[in-house]
């Protein structure tokens, strides 16, 4: 599991200068590091709004590292079961009404996520902005008793990835604030925002992330994290293709 904010970006803040020690690559790993610790589990509620309904799903998340998780929807009932494993770059659905586990295959990673505004590559919360992207620190400012840092992310011309490039806002103690997308003509297609911030497992973390697409501000998917532990054992029979089908945990 990915990774991941309106009324603290909208914020008035004052600029301040750049510190030419800050190196934005650290700033974007520890954000990460933050958000996963070297293992986690949460608990968690995922809703789908769109202008004529809305639902949502609870669900249980484990992670183990940068690209080892699974994710398992427990409410309602009719959509308890369904779960999604990663496992080094490689990901698996299943879905117990058709009793079948599916390989998501990489022209698929930008596809929708159980029909929610996050993408398969979003909830995998893939390295490659780390490792395929080059840094730049916009800005640094202040923001309600913290230092917030801008960065622009820009994919190698090698790079096969989507965006144009991506811009972050990350807090002085490694909450992502704000993830912008931004396609290869450079229009902002979509954002990830924070819209809460609490005290969870004994760290600060985004308790609430809500992605969006610009052009449909009507529709949009949060995920509110209800509970969260780190740095916990987990067995590695946990992230396997049998326990995806038949949980035990």
């Amino acid at each position: 599991m990915r990774y991941f904010l309106t009324a603290l970006i909208t914020c008035l803040i004052s600029p301040i200068a750049l510190s030419a020690d800050i190196d934005p690559r650290d700033l974007i790993q520890q954000a990460m590091d933050h958000w996963r610790g070297t293992s986690s589990y949460s608990e968690m509620t995922m809703t789908i709004h769109r202008p004529d309904w809305q639902r949502s799903m609870s669900m249980r998340s484990w992670t183990r590292g940068e690209k080892t998780s699974l994710v398992r929807v427990t409410e309602p009932k009719k959509d308890a079961g369904n779960g999604t494993l990663l496992d080094d770059n490689n990901m698996w659905t299943f879905a117990p009404k058709v009793n079948r586990i599916i390989k998501v295959p990489s022209s698929m990673m930008s596809q929708s996520w159980m029909g929610s505004d996050f993408t398969n590559k979003d909830i995998s919360k893939s390295t490659d902005i780390i490792d395929q992207y080059d840094h730049k620190l916009l800005e640094t400012r202040e923001q309600d008793g913290h230092t917030a840092y801008v960065i622009e992310s820009i994919p190698h011309e090698e790079a096969a990835v989507v965006w144009g490039k991506e811009v972050l806002t990350i807090r002085d103690d490694n909450i992502l604030l704000e993830q912008q997308f931004w396609d290869q003509d450079g229009v902002l297609v979509k954002t990830m925002k924070a819209l809460e911030i609490k005290q969870l497992g004994g760290r600060s973390v985004a308790s609430i992330i809500r992605m969006g697409k610009v052009d449909t501000p009507d529709e949009w998917t949060e995920m509110s994290v209800q509970d969260i532990k780190f740095d916990v054992s987990h067995p590695d029979s946990l992230f396997t293709l049998s326990n995806l089908r038949n949980p035990r945990q």
